[in-house]
């Protein structure tokens, strides 16, 4: 058989996908199959079509507030909000989480109230934080922090304290002081477990933008623009708007999860 023969007999051949790649396409089954189902319904006038409106409606919709400007404007004030109370309520965490972690006098100190603090419901805050904040945004920027802040300080102070022994009786053979230990051994050892509280504090955040948008109504989000379709009765936005939060959340999971695995390609590296 010639070169060339062989050649085109390689390329007829089907390359089998890889399980990874046959698990990605499955991944939209569901959805696929759950619209199909919601046209079919709004198709055939099963339920009244003042509640469950057609996929198609809910698209022209969609065109409307992109091309009048409206769903950018709510969303840039809802990520707004949501990137300043994760900042906020991140940075505290941190802070607060390596010193429970690190200092026996201070956990002792403030260990049970915190303990005490993070048994409480994000929303029971809701009424304290309208009267002593309103209902703008500082209310609900604070309201995001506290989202924010219960995860990060919990995955950090655990991701100290259970660093591994041997780790730290080579710091303390080496000789190392209590700053390089630190910052040589047990913040690396607890850094995947930080990672996982400031990637709850993301998604939590996000969370709670909806939520602090649909209790302070104060403003303009894309919370609001839910409000705005159920007080008008309008569920064609009120599915826009739910599509957004879960395409928005999506993206959010989908960067943070692509940024985990950058950072643990580079600690592997740099071990």
């Amino acid at each position: 058989m010639s070169t060339s023969t062989q050649d085109a007999a390689e390329l007829a051949v089907v390359q089998p996908l890889r399980p990874e790649q046959r698990g990605r396409w499955r991944g939209f089954v569901l959805p696929v199959a759950a619209v199909a189902l919601w046209w079919l319904l709004s198709s055939l006038d099963v339920v009244s079509s003042a509640l469950l409106v057609s996929p198609a409606k809910v698209f022209g919709t969609a065109v409307d507030q992109v091309a009048s400007g409206r769903l950018w404007r709510a969303l840039s004030a809802s990520l707004a909000r949501e990137a300043t109370g994760f900042l906020i309520g991140t940075a505290s965490g941190l802070v607060l989480g390596a010193l429970l972690g690190l200092s026996p006098l201070f956990n002792r100190i403030v260990g049970p109230s915190f303990n005490t603090f993070k048994q409480i419901s994000l929303f029971a805050w809701i009424p304290l934080i309208s009267v002593w904040f309103g209902l703008g945004d500082v209310a609900k920027v604070v309201f995001l922090s506290l989202a924010a802040l219960v995860p990060v300080v919990v995955n950090t102070c655990d991701g100290i304290r259970t660093t591994p022994a041997p780790l730290l009786e080579v710091a303390r053979v080496y000789g190392f002081t209590r700053w390089q230990t630190v910052t040589q051994v047990v913040l690396p050892a607890a850094l995947p477990s930080i990672f996982t509280g400031v990637y709850l504090a993301l998604i939590y955040s996000w969370l709670a933008t909806i939520g602090a948008e649909y209790l302070l109504v104060a403003g303009r989000g894309i919370g609001n623009t839910l409000i705005e379709g159920s007080e008008h009765f309008q569920m064609d936005l009120v599915i826009f708007g739910m599509f957004v939060i879960g395409l928005v959340g999506w993206l959010m999971n989908a960067s943070a999860r692509a940024l985990e695995r950058r950072l643990a390609r580079w600690t592997g590296r740099s071990n």
